[in-house]
């Protein structure tokens, strides 16, 4: 089932094809679109009126507040050192370490960009596309680039 029964919907949420997205124990507020093949993961929040666009991942330990927009094929990374195997068998849970990720008010991402774990997006700041954010983006900044710099502090 692509929207698993764990899933907080708000009111009014849009998805265009429920049938090629993967959602489970995520919270999706108020108003918010999604469009086809978003896989949004366990213990992620969307806030209100946002745009999830197609093709994009958010993994487990992203926050993203209200009127948000997020771009095609935006990823997201929750583990700074990620491994498939820990002591000789197969990652569980229990040895992954989810750095949270905060996407701020009113805040947009541009296609094809790439968040890194633990870092915070500022409130009406603007990534261009393809960037690979590293480090925080202050309140309304723009950033381009990899690794993503300030480029503009007025949006």
């Amino acid at each position: 089932m692509p929207i698993a029964s764990s899933v907080r919907l708000g009111r009014d949420v849009v998805i265009h094809h429920p049938d090629l997205v993967n959602l489970y124990g995520c919270e999706i507020g108020d108003r918010t679109k999604i469009g086809a093949f978003v896989e949004i993961q366990k213990n992620a929040s969307i806030g209100r009126q946002c745009k999830i666009s197609s093709h994009t991942f958010i993994c487990e330990g992203v926050s993203i507040e209200d009127d948000v927009f997020v771009g095609h094929g935006v990823m997201f990374i929750n583990d700074r050192y990620p491994r498939a195997t820990a002591a000789g068998g197969l990652q569980t849970d229990a040895d992954w370490n989810v750095l949270p990720t905060r996407i701020r008010t009113g805040a947009s991402i541009g296609s094809g960009a790439i968040i890194m774990c633990g870092v915070t997006i500022g409130a009406r700041a603007m990534v261009g596309a393809g960037a690979v954010v590293t480090h925080d983006v202050p309140d309304d900044a723009v950033v381009a680039g990899v690794p993503a710099r300030v480029r503009n502090h007025s949006v």
